[in-house]
This record gives structure tokens, sequence and C-alpha cells, in this order.
């Protein structure tokens, strides 16, 4: 079985106090971690978790990835706009035009997102947090589909779209130009194995990976796996790759 998408991860230098924003505006519940970081767990269980995690990322401009988070009414996304600035957020500037429907905010540690107007038919099956929008080819949609048997739920004109067959949160790609990569992503995917899963599992699984076009970041050991020539660097338990597109992203190690 392909692994599980875990955790959407961020990277930022005060881990509780991002964690706290992000849980108070999803209605979410945080949990401390030993290692410094924070967990907001997905409602009812069901879903990827949010892990804030110790980092000091300078932000040298746009996140290649943000989340849409969706509205059921006019009146709704003004509540959400409200207590999102409430509890630290702030106003944006990314470019977007005077008639557009979606309110574009950075939470408090500068991380972008959007709150998207009611009637959005292409987000009207995912829940309140309605995409984690992307930069990025079709080439690392279709690599992100096969990786996590997600299927395509959109491919047009260089753009791509997967979904849990599940349902949720949907993960879109916009398509070229992408923008140039100027350090470590502040968001990345962290991807755990099914329950159960030994050492021999997570070396054939990271092995899967680089064969669908996934690349070692070099360095570290991976148990004894690692194809592709040469061994996935080892972080706190987790293999570390990248994507065709140059993002990081974890798999964890069973325990």
């Amino acid at each position: 079985m392909p692994s599980e998408l875990l955790a959407i991860c961020f990277r930022t230098a005060e881990p509780s106090n991002l964690a706290r924003f992000w849980a108070g505006l999803l209605d979410r519940e945080a949990h401390e971690e030993p290692d410094g970081g924070v967990t907001v767990l997905p409602p009812d269980g069901a879903g990827f978790r949010l892990r804030f995690l110790p980092g000091h990322e300078p932000k040298t401009g746009p996140n290649r990835a943000h989340f849409d988070l969706t509205s059921t009414s006019a009146e709704d996304q003004r509540r959400t706009v409200a207590g999102a600035l409430a509890s630290g957020a702030r106003h944006i500037d990314v470019g977007q035009l005077p008639e557009e429907g979606h309110v574009v905010l950075a939470d408090p540690d500068g991380n972008e997102f959007c709150v998207i107007e009611a009637g959005n038919r292409f987000l009207a099956d995912t829940g309140f947090v309605g995409a984690l929008a992307c930069d990025g080819t079709r080439e690392v949609g279709c690599f992100w589909s096969e990786a996590l048997g997600w299927p395509l739920v959109w491919d047009q004109d260089q753009e791509t779209a997967i979904q849990s067959p599940h349902g949720g949160t949907k993960i879109t790609w916009g398509g070229p130009p992408v923008a140039p990569k100027t350090g470590p992503n502040r968001l990345y995917f962290e991807l755990a194995l099914p329950a159960g899963a030994d050492a021999a599992a997570w070396d054939r699984e990271v092995e899967r990976l680089v064969s669908l076009g996934a690349t070692h970041t070099g360095g570290g050991e991976s148990g004894g796996g690692g194809g592709g020539g040469g061994a996935a660097a080892s972080e706190g338990g987790r293999a570390l790759l990248l994507d065709p597109d140059g993002n990081e992203f974890r798999v964890g190690k069973p325990r």
C-alpha cells in the first residue's frame, strides 16, 4: 500500500503560537509534542494533521503552497476573515484583482492563505479546508497522485488536482511558470506508512517513491534501502526526499 499523507508541516520560529492560530481558525485541537512541535488534529481523526515544527527559514517570497478556506455564504466569509484578523492575521496583496471574490490573508508568521467566496463549485465537496493550492508542474501533480494513491480530479492546461478517495481537501498545482526555489519550503508534506508496516516496508516505499520521480537529498542513512543510487537522508526518524519540482517531503520510519 502507498504511504498516507500524515501531515502538512509548517516550519516556524514559534510553533506554539502558530499552532494556536490555526487551531482556533479551524476549530481543532492542538497537542504539544516532545520535540518542541505542536500538532493540530483533523476533525474526527480523518484526514491529514497540521504539524508546526521549529525552524528559522527566512521568508524571501510567496510560499509554494497555501490553504484555501471555503465559505457557505457572504456572511460566513466575513466571519472567517474577521476571526482570522482578530487572531493575528493581516490582509496582503499578491496581485489579486478588486473584482475577485476571495480574500487573501497572511497568518501571524507571514504564510499566505485565502478565504474563498461562497459558491465555488470546484471546492463544493471538500469541507472548510477546501484546498492546499500549490505552485507546481503537471509532472509533480501526477507524481503525488501515484505516490498517495489519490486520483487526479483535474488535469487540464497543465493544471492538476488530486483528492483522497474518501473526499476532503484537494491538493492542486497551478502549472507553469513555476517560480525558482530559493530555499527550503516552509510548508512540506509528511508521509507515513500504514499501521503495521516494518522497516523493510519503509525501505521498499522509499525505493517506490524514487522510482516515481522523487530524489534523495543526499547524506544520512535509510536503514539499508534507498533506490536510485543513494541513501535517503534521515532526520528525526524520517527520510528526507525531494519531489520532481524539488520540494522537500518526509517519510516517517515505522516505530
